[in-house]
């Protein structure tokens, strides 16, 4: 599914125009990345966590030229889904 077809989903769901839908959808996805940005882990019962894990400086191999390249350290978004989004899935 993409964002239109979520989009299209949520418009569906709320009875709404496709227009609202779509500003619903853009405002969670600003809260989410806005609180990762500051740090904070978004929870969401019965559907997951977001949070941000830090990741280490490391060193990786270029495929193509088999040169040694560094990773510096970073920042990544994760997802772990909660009990009853797996129990859904299985």
């Amino acid at each position: 599914m993409n964002k239109a077809e979520l989009v299209n989903d949520v418009a569906e769901r709320m009875n709404e125009s496709k227009m609202k839908a779509e500003e619903a959808v853009n405002a969670v996805f600003d809260a989410i990345s806005h609180a990762l940005k500051n740090g904070s882990d978004v929870r969401l019962p019965n559907f997951g966590v977001f949070d941000v894990k830090d990741t280490a400086a490391r060193v990786a191999r270029n495929p193509q030229t088999k040169q040694e390249v560094m990773v510096p350290a970073g920042k990544k978004a994760r997802f772990k889904p909660g009990k009853a989004l797996k129990e859904l899935l299985n």
